[in-house]
């Protein structure tokens, strides 16, 4: 099929576009920006040099994609975004470049970024990912498949969201979330585990159950990580779910969410 590209758009003579590509009105598009086919790009979108978009994606008027690191250590080094297909991407989105550290910012397949939400230089977003409105994701945070952030969120640097992870809106999240997790608050504690994100994705009882069994032990019983983990490891039989959450935590650079009990005993005795 044909693209459909209007005349008031500013696109380089270099960007390469696949077919059925739409490019509206006031668009500005920089040298070297590769375009999936069928992807529709709304009126005054910018998109920067180093950018790669996607097959079938949608990206709204406002959005800027791929300008420079918000980074005072950046010194215009050649860096990258990569958009994954079928994502969208809602009006005046933000995500900036890489830098030296990873050289690239991307977000994968089938993800929506709503309004306002900014993705900072060098994070890596996984598939099927949902940020809600006015998401704020600062540098270098990994955020995993299925992982769904609510509106007004923020996300410190260097952080990691596990797979199928709930954090609630209005929350702040300074230390690494688990997979399977529901969390809230600020900072985030644990809250249970996302059932219903689980229960959507047609996780068996049996699995839910089990997932479950393995947060009991990690924030609810008198262990700290370190033990619940190998209590876990010398309990139960090695599984997907197991070995994801297990590798998670053990590989957690910021360390992981507490829970309300932990919580509450740490805040006691920093007031002791």
């Amino acid at each position: 099929m044909e693209n459909n590209i209007s005349t008031k758009a500013e696109i380089d003579e270099s960007v390469v576009i696949g077919q059925d590509v739409t490019i509206e009105s006031f668009a500005k598009i920089d040298k070297g920006v590769k375009i999936g086919d069928g992807t529709w790009i709304g009126a005054n979108v910018t998109i920067y040099e180093g950018a790669k978009i996607g097959k079938n994606c949608k990206i709204f008027p406002g959005a800027v994609i791929a300008a420079e690191p918000q980074d005072l250590k950046y010194k215009g080094e050649k860096t990258f975004v990569e958009i994954g297909d079928h994502t969208t991407i809602r009006e005046y989105v933000t995500i900036n470049k890489g830098t030296a550290s990873r050289g690239y910012t991307k977000v994968g397949n089938h993800c929506l970024l709503m309004a306002y939400t900014h993705v900072a230089h060098d994070c890596v977003v996984g598939d099927h990912v949902i940020l809600s409105n006015s998401v704020q994701v600062a540098g270098e945070v990994e955020i995993n498949d299925w992982a769904i952030i609510g509106g007004n969120s923020a996300v410190h640097q260097f952080c990691k969201i596990g797979e199928h992870a709930m954090v609630s809106g209005m929350s702040g999240v300074l230390s690494d979330v688990p997979p399977y997790t529901k969390v809230a608050g600020m900072p985030v504690i644990y809250q249970g585990i996302n059932y219903v994100g689980m229960k959507r994705r047609a996780f068996s009882r049996e699995q839910i159950d089990t997932i479950h069994q393995f947060y009991r032990i990690i924030f609810q019983e008198n262990y700290n990580t370190s033990q619940a983990v190998a209590h876990i490891e010398l309990n139960y039989s090695p599984s997907e779910e197991r070995d994801l959450i297990l590798n998670f935590i053990k590989s957690a650079t910021r360390g992981i969410i507490k829970s309300p009990i932990k919580q509450k005993k740490a805040t006691e005795a920093v007031s002791d």
